[in-house]
């Protein structure tokens, strides 16, 4: 595979990524049942000795933005294209421009930016993402507001604004006040803070996360935001523990988040969602989908892939840190 071109969305101002091949014509038409690959571009062919190939995109794809646009909280720039069949040696470097030049510089303008691109499409989102401030969540010396993922040590990241603001629109009817929320990988405690102002004191906000030390520096910035109160008062809480397996004091949960990409959905998760109750989920491996599951009265499950997306994995804390 050669990688050749990675091309800036056209309608959002999140990063985006192209992977381009030259594939022969004869399998292209059977690449087109891979449900996750999407081949959308066809170009003009290649002139060559070889057969007849055609270069072709494969796309990351949201199904509400276009078709270049990539979402998740994983780091592009340490994708590895190995793990989609190519050159080791070849990684995919990402041009700085189209991760800043935003010119946003307040957490109201970042809220702003989003509702403006239509990721923000309820009142309640929008007061929620102004009044708990980005900035109290990443590492300090990196712009706050710039919608993207970002290092926060430990081989995790803080999700892109744009990421929260969809899962926050997912689960609102299940973030409602005296509701119970549970955020798995909670890490820097953003959408922990969130949730808890959602369901109010009345309710109840868990965040789960398996680096003590995440845990401890969540619990000052939650302390400096607008969701204070609510941990003092206890009702919103972060614990350390693996969040594969959810946290069963708690349970059961009217929404569960899962910050991180797992091979199958935890049995224990399931079991901890009230019926009635949604989840979403980032699922797979080198192609992942985030899944919203939906647990009816009875206790059935529903599960439906709302968009296209590339996690950090959800894995062991020993896994995480390369421990041996």
């Amino acid at each position: 595979m050669n990688l050749t071109q990675i091309s800036p969305s056209l309608r959002y101002c999140a990063p985006s990524i192209g992977l381009y091949f030259n594939t022969p014509s004869s399998l292209r038409r059977h690449r087109h049942r891979h449900r996750r690959l999407r081949l959308p571009t066809a170009l003009p062919p290649t002139t060559s000795s070889v057969p007849k190939t055609t270069t072709t995109i494969i796309s990351f794809l949201p199904r509400f933005l276009n078709p270049h646009f990539v979402t998740g909280n994983c780091l592009l720039s340490r994708m590895e294209v190995s793990s989609l069949n190519g050159p080791a040696s070849e990684a995919v470097e990402i041009d700085k421009r189209f991760w800043s030049g935003s010119g946003i510089g307040t957490n109201k303008e970042m809220v702003e930016n989003l509702q403006n691109y239509g990721v923000v499409r309820s009142k309640k989102v929008s007061e929620v993402m102004e009044s708990v401030d980005r900035a109290f969540f990443v590492p300090d010396g990196v712009p706050p507001y710039v919608d993207t993922p970002v290092p926060i040590g430990y081989n995790a990241t803080i999700s892109a604004p744009h990421m929260h603001a969809t899962c926050l629109q997912l689960l609102e009817k299940h973030l409602q006040p005296g509701m119970r929320a549970l955020d798995v990988g909670s890490g820097t405690g953003y959408l922990t803070a969130c949730f808890a102002l959602m369901v109010g004191p009345e309710g109840r906000a868990v965040g789960v996360e398996h680096i003590p030390e995440l845990v401890a520096s969540s619990i000052k910035n939650i302390e400096k935001s607008a969701a204070a109160p609510l941990l003092k008062e206890g009702s919103l809480s972060v614990h350390v523990g693996d969040g594969r397996q959810g946290w069963a004091e708690c349970a059961p949960y009217d929404a569960i988040h899962v910050g991180a990409a797992a091979a199958e959905i935890p049995p224990a998760l399931i079991d901890q969602l009230k019926p009635g109750g949604r989840m979403v989920i980032p699922v797979g491996n080198i192609f992942q989908d985030l899944k919203v599951v939906d647990k009816d009265t009875d206790g059935s499950i529903n599960i439906h892939d709302e968009t296209s997306v590339r996690y950090v994995p959800l894995t062991s804390r020993e896994a995480q840190l390369g421990d041996n």
